[in-house]
């Protein structure tokens, strides 16, 4: 057995026992979905840290790092962004309703049957849309290592992923991801350690070195961010989108009060800064030292593996193969980390918010509920391996904007009105909803990145890869409309 199967093997039976703990005490739906409300400040903020620290966190940033530059800091800095905003609008407010969904806290206010269901709609998009990033990731991975075919590859984690999330639910997804984001810190670090003792511990040199290589377009946009409106629009996404994530807003009911969750997004910042400040090294090693190596590129000139795969080749190129087995099993258990807590809010939609909430109107057995929750699971965890067979080509850290750009058109909104404006009426909620799921949803089909890069037209029929610009006013403006209008 290789390096890369034993520490693969390692780290999936180190995840497995840690759900196995969990489901000991996971003894209540209340333990099942929030963890029972009892994680420390400092535990959930490294938990909420490792939800953003995704595949496409890593992996994609490398990848785009080498064939685009800048373009990936762009996408760093308008995720941080989103950081301070989350603490400043949605920490507290959102942890003193005492609801763990987006459905949840719209539908407190508004006892309203399109209400619950616009906001389930939302956040199953949102939630399926992520899921299908990190799949690709983790499908590209073990295809590279393994040679296994891509169905099986992606069917792999997602048996997985259904396992933890049915086994253990939230306090085995907090775990996992406290365990994965150490890991993914010790291996960051390390690459860019690898990397600073290539150019005598000196940034300039490794700057200078990228210049070198290519030029002043190292440090520009590149022609996929030449346009102003696009990268506007890029910004407006990722630093929005954030805010309505529902993965990461269950996060604020896993601790005890308003004041642990600000805390907790608080220590989620400052990790997540400091991970895109070795990213930026890690990112350019790749560029100047990945970028000219023949031997990790193909015949056709491609990066061996796609360009999602520049970080397990770096780590090749800086410590052999125990290296590279190592940043790719730590890889494999981001995205396994990441897909659980995801389907723990996509199932808590399905279960919670639309059966027992509403078709149950609040007196479901929880037993059945659970079970719900379980065959949910199931569902989600289907529709999204066979939704990213389509998208296996496209760069994960792309496709994390889409993702991005519906929760800032679809749940953001919602939230931020629900939470901050009497004058919003169901209606408003309603049409704000649909409109912002609709435009999104549309808008990217018919732009580059599904249009031509994924459905093979020569021209999109629209214009720009990221609709967020376009989009979020619309959801606004309708959900405005909505209330304003007489009953």
């Amino acid at each position: 057995m290789s390096a890369s199967q034993l520490l693969f093997l390692a780290l999936v039976l180190l995840t497995l026992g840690l759900t196995v703990a969990a489901r000991r005490r996971t003894a209540s739906l209340n333990d099942f979905y929030t963890a029972g409300g009892r994680l420390p400040a400092w535990q959930n903020g490294l938990a909420l840290a490792g939800d953003y620290l995704s595949a496409a966190a890593f992996l994609g940033a490398a990848g785009m790092y080498l064939g685009q530059g800048y373009d990936s800091l762009a996408y760093a800095v308008g995720t941080l962004a989103g950081w301070p905003l989350l603490l400043l609008l949605l920490a507290g407010p959102l942890r003193k309703q005492g609801r763990y969904t987006v459905a949840g806290v719209l539908s407190q206010r508004f006892d309203h049957a399109g209400v619950r269901l616009v906001s389930i709609a939302s956040s199953l998009t949102v939630t399926l849309c992520y899921l299908i990033v990190q799949l690709v990731g983790a499908g590209k991975l073990i295809e590279l290592l393994f040679g296994l075919p891509y169905l099986a590859a992606v069917g792999l984690v997602g048996a997985l992923m259904m396992a933890y999330v049915a086994l253990g639910g939230m306090l085995a997804a907090t775990w996992v991801q406290i365990s994965k984001a150490s890991l993914l810190f010790v291996c960051a670090m390390l690459l860019a350690a690898g990397v600073m003792a290539r150019y005598g511990g000196s940034p300039a040199a490794l700057f200078a070195a990228a210049h070198q290589l290519r030029g002043a377009a190292a440090f520009l946009p590149s022609q996929a961010l030449a346009d102003p409106v696009e990268v506007l629009s890029l910004g407006l996404g990722l630093s929005l989108g954030l805010l309505g994530l529902p993965h990461v807003l269950m996060r604020f009911f896993t601790v005890a009060d308003a004041r642990a969750a600000r805390r907790s997004v608080g220590i989620a910042t400052w990790l997540v800064a400091a991970f895109f400040l070795l990213n930026l090294i890690i990112g350019y090693g790749a560029m100047t030292l990945i970028g000219p190596d023949p031997q990790f590129h193909g015949a056709d000139g491609k990066l061996i593996g796609g360009g999602n795969m520049a970080a397990l080749h770096l780590a090749e190129l800086l410590g052999g193969d125990f290296a590279r087995a190592l940043v790719a099993a730590v890889a494999f258990a981001t995205i396994l980390a990441v897909v659980a807590g995801l389907m723990l809010a996509g199932a808590s939609a399905v279960s919670h918010d639309l059966y027992a909430s509403w078709l149950k109107r609040g007196q479901a057995d929880p037993r059945r509920e659970l079970k719900v929750s379980r065959l949910a699971t199931l569902g989600l965890g289907l529709a999204a391996m066979l939704l990213s067979t389509a998208f296996q080509q496209l760069n994960i850290a792309v496709m994390m904007g889409l993702a991005f750009a519906i929760a800032a058109s679809a749940n953001f909104p919602l939230l931020l009105l629900a939470l901050n404006w009497r004058g919003l009426s169901a209606r408003g909620v309603v049409w704000g909803g649909v409109a912002g799921i609709a435009s999104s949803l549309a808008l990217i089909v018919c732009g580059p990145a599904v249009w031509v890069a994924a459905l093979g037209h020569a021209e999109p029929l629209f214009p720009y890869t990221n609709p967020a610009l376009f989009s979020l006013p619309l959801a606004f403006a309708a959900a405005w409309l909505g209330s304003r209008r007489p009953n």
